[in-house]
């Protein structure tokens, strides 16, 4: 047994539109990142805490690799482990079947929730209505799954989370081909290992790899060649320098090596296209409010 128990609170998902899976954690143990989150794209999640066997994340993903389903594959997991009534785990696959176990000598408050190809869980938490904050804040969040799992992860820190304070957080979600340079299915993989506010800080995080890797499917690009919105992205570009001709409303070469210069200023992917994440970008810089036109 480890000497500390993985005091947690995760929610483990699939998003079944596109088949995202990933899991989402905060705790006060020191890089809960690199214990509880386990995900294969295509295969499943688990999320594995408490007094955690490590061995659930690989094992559990190999068995629902093989054709075991998130509840047989826990029940293989628990049936194999002497030490099972102090663990907790819980687990999704890749058709959305979800089951978690918390056992019986989990220190207080511990429990979990399923939901709709999710399922939320927590162990020394400041009482149930963590869990069920989290579960309240995934079913009512719209976007993808990377917003649902941190609006559940903020909700249950704001309820309380771990009784025992805050240290690190964690979110995790694979796709296939999502890595960096579509070689791995790591599409999102942050960590804050020691923070006094770890939720906040995965935030801050989030926000930046947003806008440096992410792409999201559902962010409207500007309308070209021509039109009010390249007007607006012009004056805006004006305004912090990048952009000294005229404001024309035409997408020319000039416009495209601003934006250009832009994006690298702001660690963004190479590119001269302009989507929601690079405008709200450009309103920041330039300290506006404007927007252009729907």
């Amino acid at each position: 047994m480890p000497a500390h128990p993985i005091a947690t609170f995760s929610i483990v998902a699939l998003d079944p539109e596109n088949g995202d899976l990933g899991v989402a954690v905060a705790s006060r143990f020191l890089a809960v990142g690199a214990v509880v989150p386990h995900a294969a794209a295509g295969v499943g999640a688990v999320a594995t805490q408490a007094w955690a066997n490590l061995t659930f994340g690989p094992t559990g993903l190999e068995m629902l690799r093989d054709g075991k389903s998130a509840p047989e594959a826990l029940d293989a997991l628990l049936a194999a482990d002497a030490e099972r009534d102090a663990r907790q785990v819980a687990v999704v696959d890749a058709q959305g079947g979800v089951a978690a176990w918390t056992g019986a000598q989990t220190l207080p408050w511990s429990g979990h929730h399923l939901g709709e190809s999710y399922t939320c869980q927590g162990n020394i938490l400041a009482g149930e209505e963590v869990v069920t904050a989290m579960a309240r804040a995934f079913d009512e969040t719209s976007g993808d799954l990377a917003d649902r799992l941190r609006a559940a992860l903020q909700a249950g820190d704001a309820a309380g989370g771990d009784a025992r304070g805050r240290q690190s957080a964690a979110l995790l979600v694979v796709r296939a081909g999502g890595g960096y340079g579509g070689l791995s299915d790591r599409y999102i993989d942050l960590r804050v290992d020691d923070h006094p506010d770890p939720c906040t800080e995965l935030e801050r995080l989030f926000g930046l790899w947003d806008t440096t890797f992410l792409f999201r499917p559902g962010s409207r690009v500007l309308a070209r060649p021509e039109g009010e919105d390249v007007r607006v992205v012009q004056r805006l570009l004006q305004q912090i320098g990048y952009y000294q001709a005229k404001v024309t409303g035409v997408f020319d070469d000039a416009t495209s090596e601003a934006v250009r210069q832009f994006r690298a200023a702001q660690g963004m992917r190479d590119g001269d296209w302009v989507d929601d994440v690079v405008l709200a970008a450009l309103r920041v810089a330039a300290s506006t409010p404007e927007t252009p036109s729907a």
